[in-house]
């Protein structure tokens, strides 16, 4: 008997230090300074999250931008024309990017009010080429027209012969067979 009371005095204080310490994790977690120090924590950590992967992200892109020159150099080494060709389509995405002057706004101005009277030449100069290829070119499909319609008749009658001759063959034995009979 006298370790029984020894046993449930034993028993009851462990029950009320796990109380106790549930208790405390309760009123830790429901305790308004706490929620807000664990909010601030969770926001401060999403911060540094994207902050980490934007930095990451921008320090990949330096990365690469900084790694083109040197990959240009080596897929366009024995190929001048094709290292021509990249650095103009550089220079023009980068002359586009950038806004005109006001000088080059003005000299393209004057280019197109110099450029009028050509062009005005050019569109006489189509409209009579049209006019003078458009009486060849329709007497051209008029040939390709004819020599269409003669070829049709042409395997047309040669169709009609064709079909009489193998008919001709086809009776032509079957009349000797029953003869022969």
């Amino acid at each position: 008997m006298g370790t029984e009371p020894e046993e449930l005095r034993q028993e009851i204080a462990d029950t009320r230090a796990d109380l106790s310490t549930t208790l405390d994790a309760i009123g830790d977690r429901v305790s308004p300074g706490r929620m807000i120090e664990r909010r601030k924590n969770r926001m401060s950590e999403s911060v540094q999250s994207v902050r980490d992967r934007v930095m990451g992200s921008a320090h990949h892109a330096t990365d690469t931008v900084e790694g083109v020159p040197d990959q240009l150099r080596q897929r366009t080494q024995g190929a001048p024309i094709l290292a021509g060709a990249i650095a103009f389509g550089v220079g023009f995405l980068v002359a586009s990017a950038l806004p005109a002057s006001s000088a080059e706004a003005q000299l393209g101005s004057t280019l197109l009010d110099k450029a009028e009277p050509l062009k005005d030449e050019l569109v006489g100069a189509g409209k009579e080429m049209a006019q003078q290829l458009s009486a060849p070119a329709k007497e051209s499909v008029e040939a390709v027209k004819q020599a269409a319609t003669q070829g049709a008749q042409t395997v047309a009658e040669q169709a009609k012969g064709a079909a009489q001759t193998t008919k001709e063959q086809a009776t032509t034995p079957r009349v000797e067979e029953i003869r022969s009979q």
